[in-house]
């Protein structure tokens, strides 16, 4: 074999292809990972864009990770560390708050020094969802059933999913198929009562989407990201040491050290197909690399109708990539700071700055910043979900410093009457001023300000339209018609041509289920 010919090649070096990689990689198979950066992680990088201080630039939290992955691919022989979340903070907009822990009747305390009827609801809100979960779970990770195939093995695939939802009470199938078509606030009101305890629930449920916690499917993107765990904690998050950046690294040295190949500054053009068979892919400089197997880690849009010609490929799939909907609507403002910022109500503890800072106080704060982006435009008064990233990880920020991490929304793909260049810093003060309201004086804080839009995550990390989930979650986007029907398995009509980017099931979010599940077919299909 040549040092051009390979088992197998991986394009995109972001998470799931370096979780992909390893996997062929451990089975046996050459193989290289090809990454157009000059540095692997795709979305989940650190970067030090000031002296000491050290960015999350896009991810920047362990969301849904899959712990097969943690096992299965012995990570923590790589440096593997996550760092625990303990707490949520949510100012609730009158100068209170919520602070949540790890300590679940304290929790209830503090939902009851708001309402005592929403304590009362809070086991019961937790008991029905984590039923719902259950329930998802075995559906989460494994590929969905191909219910439009005639083989009789995937016959038995479909059996089985008709079984297992068979065998679900009717409460639990009912509040299924509300979580699954319905908005956030209509589940929410059957629960809660004060605005900021619902507000604080419905977070969750429009990251990385364009819709509101009032919209049709926002209650889909809630039960989404309830799926996390971590140590066996459902709905767990954590910061990997070094942030996802360093999450990324350890992939790349697990990849490697079963044999893979990585290779930087290497952007594919095209993947090269003889007679309907993909056989290996050029570089834009025109090297060509070989290999009886070609996975792309891209999202849908770019591994259908850019890496191979769309004329090679069934015309209603075509269709439908096409129609796929991505209009990426989130941001990153990260800041280096000076010292801790004051929130009036604590201001001599650091316990709110632990885990998770979240700033949209209600459902109709959430719901008035959606708005704007409904036209085409960002909010003024946006969402922020923040992680003060240097109280988990002192090593991010020099000694007395800190860097904050903001996701924030709405900042739509598109701007109508304008363009992100013009309104980059504009929307950078929307942001800033938001946390000034909460944190008086934040603002003189401030020693640096990095602003990053959907066009910039588009064109660092090839996330078209800057959707940070390669393709939203939407119920006609997600399972068995992800990334379009009939081709859901990871495979395409390509032969050799196989797919485990984010726009695969189960979906986005730092996970890895799509590269881990695509191996199982790689291999599968090789008869390893």
């Amino acid at each position: 074999m040549s040092s051009h010919e390979y088992d197998a090649i991986v394009v995109g070096g972001g998470h799931n292809g370096l979780t992909h990689a390893a996997y062929l990689a451990k089975a046996g198979l050459r193989t290289l990972v090809l990454e157009k950066n000059q540095l692997v992680g795709g979305a989940a990088i650190t970067e030090e864009l000031q002296p000491g201080f050290h960015f999350t630039t896009f991810s920047y939290a362990l969301s849904l990770l899959r712990p097969e992955i943690v096992q299965e691919l012995e990570l923590v022989k790589h440096g593997f560390l996550p760092l625990m979340m303990p707490s949520s903070f949510h100012p609730t907009g009158d100068g209170d708050h919520l602070l949540f822990g790890d300590d679940h009747a304290q929790n209830i305390q503090e939902i009851r020094r708001h309402s005592k009827r929403d304590a009362d609801a809070y086991e019961r809100y937790h008991r029905d969802l984590d039923r719902v979960c259950q329930v998802v779970q075995p559906l989460f990770d494994n590929p969905p059933p191909d219910v439009w195939s005639k083989d009789p093995e995937d016959a038995v695939d479909t059996k089985w999913l008709l079984d297992h939802l068979g065998g679900v009470d009717r409460k639990t199938m009912h509040d299924l198929v509300r979580l699954l078509t319905g908005s956030a606030a209509d589940w929410l009101e059957d629960y809660f009562e004060h605005p900021a305890v619902a507000g604080y629930h419905a977070s969750s449920s429009i990251i990385g989407s364009k819709v509101g916690p009032m919209s049709p499917g926002s209650a889909l993107v809630l039960l989404f990201h309830k799926m996390g765990e971590h140590d066996g904690h459902l709905g767990s998050w954590a910061f990997h040491k070094g942030g996802n950046g360093g999450f990324t690294q350890v992939l790349g040295r697990a990849a490697t050290a079963y044999g893979a190949e990585i290779r930087l500054g290497a952007q594919v053009a095209d993947v090269i197909t003889q007679d309907g068979k993909a056989v290996g892919v050029a570089l834009e400089d025109g090297t060509e690399f070989r290999a009886p197997v070609v996975v792309s880690a891209l999202d849908p849009r770019r591994t259908f109708l850019e890496l191979c010609d769309p004329r090679e490929l069934p015309l209603d799939l075509v269709d439908n990539i096409r129609r796929m909907k991505f209009r990426g609507v989130s941001a990153k403002v990260n800041f280096a700071l000076d010292g801790l910022p004051t929130f009036p109500a604590l201001p001599d503890t650091v316990d709110h700055f632990g885990g998770f800072l979240n700033i949209g106080p209600t459902i109709e704060y959430v719901e008035r910043a959606f708005d704007a982006a409904k036209y085409g435009w960002y909010s003024d008064e946006p969402f922020i979900d923040g992680a003060m990233q240097s109280v988990v990880d002192p090593d991010m920020a020099p000694p007395g410093k800190h860097v904050l991490s903001c996701f924030v929304q709405y900042a739509p793909y598109e701007l109508k009457g304008s363009d992100w260049e013009t309104e980059r810093e504009p929307f950078g003060d929307k942001a800033q001023a938001v946390l000034e309201k909460h944190f008086p004086g934040f603002g003189d804080l401030v020693l640096h300000r990095e602003v990053v839009t959907p066009v910039d995550i588009e064109a660092r990390t090839g996330l078209t339209e800057g959707n940070i989930f390669a393709g939203e979650f939407l119920a006609p986007q997600m399972y068995f018609f992800r990334p379009a029907p009939g081709w859901s398995q990871y495979a395409t009509p390509l032969d050799g041509y196989y797919q485990c980017g984010s726009g695969t099931h189960p979906g986005g979010c730092v996970i890895g289920s799509p590269g881990r599940l695509a191996s199982q077919r790689v291999l599968r299909d090789l008869g390893r």
